[in-house]
């Protein structure tokens, strides 16, 4: 299951820029209410990843599936 990651340049015209309005808006959250977000952001990652490989996989087990949640939130590191 070795997989290798390849580098590639970074293509800045596939980044996309924030929105002014949405920047000010996350500059007036407090610390904690951004703690929150990205929390929020990382539960749902999850519950998306394990909906799609218990629907592609059915025979993993629940190891499996959360090792493979685990190595995706990584994007693959070992």
């Amino acid at each position: 299951m070795g997989r290798m990651m390849v580098q590639r340049p970074l293509d800045l015209s596939r980044l996309e820029v924030m929105d002014d309005a949405i920047a000010e808006v996350l500059r007036k959250k407090t610390v904690t209410q951004r703690v929150e977000m990205i929390f929020a952001a990382n539960r749902t990652m999850r519950l998306r990843l394990e909906g799609h490989f218990r629907t592609h996989h059915p025979e993993w087990d629940e190891a499996r599936l959360k090792q493979e949640i685990a190595r995706r939130m990584s994007r693959g590191s070992e």
